[in-house]
């Protein structure tokens, strides 16, 4: 029986990225462990023995298989780093708000079929099939997600998933965020939460439209992005369990077990539960959160706290690990703490893979983060997802 596990310290980057001067340079110098390191007391011998000896120092054996990667998708953000750790290559989005791709989304669900409206007056929003409206993204930055807001009581989720597919297909922002809630919110109450952010932003104040909580369905559509070529759908496809705890559970498709607690102690000990409670092959994707939380508010202490809880579960969790299990410990992007913002760093990751099967090996640098999803398939022996190449012949004992 094998167990795989992906664990991402959300935000935890070592360094970065040699591209930052020209495509982030408020990032040039960012190294969120390093800085962190500097700033507090911090305290994770076990996270340090596996490897960041020698990534951040170059001392020491690590207990571990151990390199570091680059981000293949351009800036830092974490939807697009899960979709990339799954092996996909996100294309490079473009901002765009509705007021400019608004009458191209009409035309074309007009080709497809579907009545579409303006429901407010002098606003791009949309109104299709008197049951979806469709507007910006007024959480994110403006330009970056269309959002396709449906009363799941008039059109049910998979009808709703296949208007947002027009959608995707003819507007190149990061995302495209198909959502609702049949049990918490309707039309009337989508309609009456459209507003105007910033000038030219329109979209429905979800919040205010009540679409979160207990009955809230959400997929997200990358730019580029195929999820049915990824790691976690394809090894549902091939009848191994996945299971999604943390962050992952909102952000990577899949169709089996999750659970989006945020709480650090409470998302590692669901792990563990589930884990143990798995009696086949399984995967697990596990997001600690926390740590990018610290890092948008540029709280170092808080950041080292969670780490801290982090590197003493892995301590415990290693000696539980059966002789056929791998972990993989790393992360989405960076998130420093001092760099004078409080946005997301472009930073390389750290790769930390564990298991009594591997060597304390390097494999370097990646090219990409899609390389561990595509050496997870491998070990599992499931065809590879779209993107990235496997290492598992070079860390295998």
């Amino acid at each position: 029986m094998k167990k795989v596990t992906l664990l991402i310290l959300d935000g935890f980057g070592i360094g970065a990225m040699d591209d930052c001067i020209s495509v982030k340079p408020e990032d040039v110098g960012a190294n969120t462990y390093k800085h962190l390191r500097e700033e507090v007391d911090l305290h994770i011998p076990t996270l340090y023995n596996l490897g960041l000896n020698q990534l951040a120092d170059q001392i020491g054996a690590p207990a571990a298989a151990y390199g570091k990667s680059n981000l293949a998708h351009a800036g830092a953000d974490t939807y697009m780093g899960h979709q990339e750790l799954m092996g996909s290559k996100p294309h490079v989005p473009n901002k765009r708000l509705m007021i400019d791709v608004g009458p191209t989304v009409k035309q074309e669900l007009e080709k497809a079929g579907y009545e579409v409206a303006y429901p407010v007056p002098n606003s791009p929003v949309l109104l299709v099939n008197q049951a979806v409206v469709i507007g910006d993204n007024l959480e994110s930055g403006a330009g970056n997600i269309i959002n396709v807001v449906g009363d799941f009581t008039r059109l049910p989720f998979e009808d709703v998933v296949q208007i947002g597919k027009v959608v995707r297909s003819c507007v190149d922002t990061s995302r495209v965020i198909i959502y609702g809630n049949a049990e918490k919110t309707n039309l009337d109450m989508i309609l009456s939460a459209v507003k105007e952010k910033h000038t030219g932003q329109w979209g429905v104040d979800s919040p205010k439209a009540n679409v979160y909580g207990e009955g809230y369905q959400v997929l997200h559509l990358g730019y580029g992005v195929d999820f049915e070529r990824q790691f976690a759908y394809m090894a549902e496809m091939h009848g191994l369990p996945v299971y999604r705890i943390g962050k992952t559970a909102d952000v990577i498709q899949a169709s089996g077990y999750k659970d989006p607690v945020v709480n650090t102690s409470e998302v590692l000990e669901a792990y563990r539960k589930v884990y143990h409670a798995s009696k086949e092959d399984s995967i697990f994707l596990v997001n600690v959160q926390e740590t990018d939380l610290a890092g948008h508010k540029e709280d170092c202490r808080w950041y080292k706290e969670v780490l801290e809880t982090a590197d003493q579960f892995i301590a415990s969790f290693i000696s539980e690990m059966a002789e056929e299990d791998l972990l993989i410990i790393t992360a989405d992007h960076g998130n420093d703490p001092t760099i004078g913002h409080s946005n997301h760093t472009r930073e390389q990751t750290p790769v930390l893979v564990v298991g009594q099967k591997v060597a304390p090996v390097s494999i370097g640098t990646r090219a990409t983060m899609a390389d561990l999803s595509a050496t997870l398939a491998q070990y599992m022996g499931i065809p590879l997802p779209e993107y990235g190449e496997s290492f598992l012949e070079d860390i295998l004992k």
